[in-house]
């Protein structure tokens, strides 16, 4: 099952973000779960995704693709 939500920030630096899902939890993710394979996702991108067992104890983000547009900036 799929969810959706908000990109709410992404480090290129070091390949890591956070997604704020439209149920107003928030999950990890690291671009290798950036599902188009480009390992780059702007902020304030409208995606798709499936939640996962990640670490021990932690549900991250994966299979993430751009469902929208991106936020108005400002």
């Amino acid at each position: 099952m799929s969810s959706t939500g908000r990109i709410a920030s992404f480090d290129p630096e070091v390949g890591l973000g956070r997604v704020d899902a439209d149920g107003g939890r928030t999950y990890p993710f690291h671009c290798v779960a950036i599902a188009d394979g480009s390992r780059q996702i702007e902020p304030g991108t409208r995606v798709r995704f499936r939640v996962a067992a990640g670490l021990p104890g932690r549900w991250e983000a994966v299979e993430i693709r751009p469902d929208g547009p991106l936020a108005p900036a400002g």
